[in-house]
């Protein structure tokens, strides 16, 4: 009697093979889509979270914060709308608003006074030993522990305890609020490292404005837009023949204003918005002004 074989053939086994790797390469694109279906939408539930609390601010204060840079070299100049709206929400040193603020990046008044954060802690008129400053303060308007907020530059040299090894005009010490599209890791105070986003740029809406561009001001985080464009080209340098894949937010006035306008209104163009703010998130190519940003307008 003979004995009958069992177990696959080699081609049975090939094919077997095959139908697995068809499967597999079916299925890593529909993940990757389902990850970013996900981020794309915890993205818009903290861009929700960030109006309500401008929504409560402006309820407290009766305006919006300020989103206008000065020239960079004059006073204010390192102090763009993504570190205002940051300070507005959670405070200067992220220990609450101050009501008095002078929207500065080193925390004083506007005399250049201890007046507004105190950020040497020395004005305790009352005597009672704490920081008159702590008793002042209002909000934080957002949960700190999911604010997504880190410093914008490093504490020292080589010690990425920010976002940003080199800050240009803007003030290392000062923080933002970033995005759910985690890229970077940044030392915290405690020791521990967080992943960061790229900062979510906040303009503030000119109400009077006649023009687009009397409405927002692309100056108002011009600086910041440059300071990530140049670590990203750091971290990521060109390689030989390669075409660099420009933030267009930073590159041209007429792009801003395409991307600001509400397409919509035919009759004359006009940009989404104009009462209030606009937020702008960079998405997960970690660019401004492309595709797959999220915004708070827009489709």
């Amino acid at each position: 009697m003979k004995r009958k074989k069992t177990g696959l053939t080699m081609i049975e086994l090939l094919i077997v093979l095959a139908i697995i790797a068809l499967l597999v390469g079916l299925l890593v694109p529909a993940l990757s889509t389902v990850r970013n279906i996900a981020k794309e939408t915890k993205q818009k539930a903290q861009l929700s979270a960030i109006e309500m609390a401008l929504a409560a601010f402006k309820n407290d204060y009766g305006d919006y914060p300020p989103s206008y840079t000065p020239v960079p070299g004059q006073p204010g100049g390192d102090y763009c709308g993504t570190q205002k709206l940051t300070e507005a929400l959670i405070g200067w040193d992220l220990l609450g608003f101050h009501p008095k603020s002078a929207w500065r990046a080193d925390g004083l008044d506007a005399l250049d006074g201890p007046g507004t954060y105190d950020p040497a802690q020395t004005r305790d008129f009352n005597g009672d030993g704490i920081p008159d400053t702590f008793d002042e303060r209002k909000g934080p308007y957002l949960e700190l522990a999911t604010t997504n907020a880190f410093r914008l530059g490093y504490s020292a040299p080589n010690i990425r305890s920010g976002l940003y090894a080199d800050t240009g005009p803007l003030a290392p010490s000062t923080f933002v609020l970033c995005d759910v599209f985690s890229e970077q890791k940044v030392m915290m105070a405690n020791g521990t490292t967080a992943k960061a986003g790229a900062p979510i740029l906040y303009y503030k809406a000119n109400t009077s404005g006649k023009q687009i561009l009397d409405v927002y001001n692309m100056a108002d985080n011009d600086s910041l837009v440059f300071v990530r464009e140049q670590a990203n080209l750091i971290e990521d340098p060109p390689g030989p023949g390669e075409v660099l894949p420009r933030n267009k937010l930073a590159s041209t006035i007429a792009f801003f204003e395409n991307y600001i306008t509400d397409p919509k209104i035919t009759a004359r163009p006009w940009p989404y918005r104009p009462d209030s703010y606009i937020l702008i998130s960079a998405g997960a190519d970690g660019l401004y002004g492309t595709s797959d940003d999220i915004t708070n307008f827009g489709n």
